[in-house]
């Protein structure tokens, strides 16, 4: 690797942004008019967190009042007097690479695409060109970077044979997924603001977010390029552990770039959310007896969960996401108008316990307006109907096919009733794709109390849903498809 210090994160053009191409860290924090991140589903989350930690290090506001005084002008201040304060920490190369293990150099080099979501590696089939792996620029090595630290995979690896803290039992031949990750995708969510600055500040924490919190006992911490670990359970790791920094910059894997590879090894093992361990963009339930994770599922975009992630609003249940609870509650002071973004990947656990994407996974990206003066517990309450009578009506139209089936004689045995239900699977899939054009449509119809006029255009889907998925050619089969065609009267009424 060089050992010479070269490309400089403050300095050097590398944060991908929407339309504009590459930005600095002086640009990220000193340009009011940047305004979306570039990038996949969890490069833009992995850069969130890390932009996050420089402004809770740079200043954390005590208390709400403190956090408006600030803004986003005394946020970009502080942020670029702290980036000039430490600016030889953020170096990619040399003595102390940025956010790297010199350490880790005896694990043994694999290449960048071993490590990259999208690129096709080993015995993998080669479908599109974007596949095959290409040489990375020192911009793309420092994004990779950023979201290794909480995006690792857990791989089938010889690496972590390497174990740097003496005695450290905690490794295992598949590795660990990462902090950010989790066994099966976590779904992130955050508050989107009319820059990326003023993004960053809506999603901060102050002092009085985390006192009562027993996840995060050290407070803020200390980032980890301040003060690097030496070992998977050092000293040091193990305040990470205990800090918003070590959710923030989790340092999941332990890596050193290499001039045509890479060196890693797992790193930091944090708690995960059975063990009291969260991050504060991720949804958790702890209402039952185990807590259960919002998982990205690629085709629920994020209007279905609104009413479990705003039940705060009307104190019903639902699932508690630090960042959108203590954020929206403020930001409604403040912000006439913003949006909440949620995203990430879904994953799956394969026989040999690697996590690898299958035909069902993908990346999920969606984005909704909400407007601060209306989102009250009458907005929220005629939300939560509005969704819970749309998932009866799904429902419904699932049943409806599965009796159009079985009338036809496919029956409860074998195949024929995989077959049947992959009927009335993608009949709903279906529904709610054709729903999810019109979800922006419904929060607003919710605050302007219009909402009846999308049930029947929702109706109507069912009803066309219906009859694209249950054929009426013959005889037998109009005579099925008449007598169960859904029924979506008690739908429609007030």
């Amino acid at each position: 690797m060089p050992r010479t210090q070269a490309f400089n994160l403050v300095d050097e053009a590398w944060v991908p942004i929407a339309g504009k191409g590459l930005a600095s860290l002086r640009e990220v924090f000193g340009t009011k008019d940047i305004g979306m991140l570039g990038g996949n589903p969890i490069q833009k989350i992995a850069l969130l967190k890390f932009f996050q930690a420089i402004a809770q290090t740079a200043r954390t506001p005590k208390s709400d009042a403190d956090w408006a005084a600030m803004g986003p002008k005394g946020l970009s201040e502080a942020c670029l007097a702290y980036l000039d304060k430490w600016h030889e920490s953020f170096w990619l190369y040399g003595e102390k690479p940025f956010l790297q293990i010199p350490a880790i150099e005896c694990a043994e080099k694999k290449s960048f695409g071993t490590q990259l979501l999208n690129i096709a590696t080993g015995n993998t089939t080669i479908i599109f060109d974007s596949q095959r792996e290409k040489p990375l620029s020192d911009a793309e090595k420092a994004l990779m970077v950023i979201v290794l630290m909480g995006f690792g995979f857990c791989r089938k690896t010889r690496n972590n044979k390497v174990v740097l803290t003496e005695g450290y039992t905690d490794k295992k031949i598949t590795g660990n997924p990462g902090t950010s990750l989790g066994k099966l995708g976590y779904q992130h969510h955050f508050l989107i603001g009319s820059s990326l600055l003023e993004t960053i500040w809506l999603n901060m924490l102050t002092e009085n977010d985390l006192i009562p919190l027993k996840v995060f006992p050290k407070g803020v911490g200390v980032p980890p390029w301040e003060k690097m670990p030496q070992g998977e359970d050092c000293e040091t790791a193990k305040t990470l552990k205990k800090s918003l920094m070590g959710r923030l910059v989790p340092l999941s894997k332990f890596l050193l770039l290499a001039e045509d590879g890479i060196h890693y090894s797992d790193g930091i093992l944090h708690a995960d959310y059975k063990s009291g361990g969260f991050d504060p963009s991720v949804a958790i339930d702890t209402s039952g007896e185990e807590p259960k994770a919002l998982w990205v599922d690629p085709e629920k975009q994020l209007w279905r969960h609104l009413p479990i992630l705003l039940s705060f609003l009307d104190n019903s249940d639902g699932m508690d996401c630090l960042g959108i609870k203590t954020s929206i509650k403020r930001v409604r002071d403040h912000c006439q108008y913003f949006w909440l973004w949620a995203g990430g990947v879904s994953i799956h656990i394969s026989s040999f316990g690697e996590q690898k994407t299958q035909k069902k996974d993908d990346f999920l990206e969606s984005t909704l307006q909400l407007i601060s003066d209306d989102m009250g517990q009458e907005w929220f309450s005629a939300l939560a109907c509005e969704m819970k009578k749309l998932d009866i009506l799904s429902k419904i139209l699932y049943a409806t096919v599965m009796r159009y089936y079985e009338d036809l004689g496919i029956r409860r045995s074998g195949k024929a009733k995989v077959a049947k239900a992959k009927e009335a699977e993608a009949a709903s899939s279906l529904f709610w794709q054709k729903c999810d054009k019109w979800a922006q449509h419904l929060v607003n119809a919710c605050y302007m109390k219009t909402q009846m006029e999308l049930r029947n255009k929702f109706a109507k889907y069912a009803q066309e849903t219906y009859d694209s998925v249950c054929p009426r050619g013959t005889a037998r089969q109009m005579e099925a498809w008449a007598a169960n065609r859904p029924n979506t009267t008690k739908y429609l009424k007030q």
